[in-house]
């Protein structure tokens, strides 16, 4: 349900006002009694992840598949 301030309390507490529209909360704004605005939260669409963002920026070893040595293994997986 939707919140309704007048817009003396909206310019009083703005910051407050702004914190409950992004928490997700719909604030209605109301002048001499008559809604007059309606303040929501943006919805923010997840970015796509871009294949390659990393090409040129990080170097794998040549060595990277090479099987661990039996200690590090060990060490892993929490034995002597």
């Amino acid at each position: 349900m939707a919140t309704v301030v007048n817009i003396h309390q909206a310019k009083t507490h703005l910051s407050r006002i702004v914190d409950e529209a992004a928490a997700g909360r719909e604030v209605i704004i109301a002048k001499a009694g008559r809604k007059v605005a309606r303040l929501v939260p943006i919805e923010r669409k997840p970015r796509p992840k871009k294949l390659g963002g990393l090409k040129g920026r990080i170097k794998v070893p040549n060595d990277f598949n090479t099987p661990l040595d039996p200690s590090v293994i060990a060490a892993f997986e929490g034995r002597p």
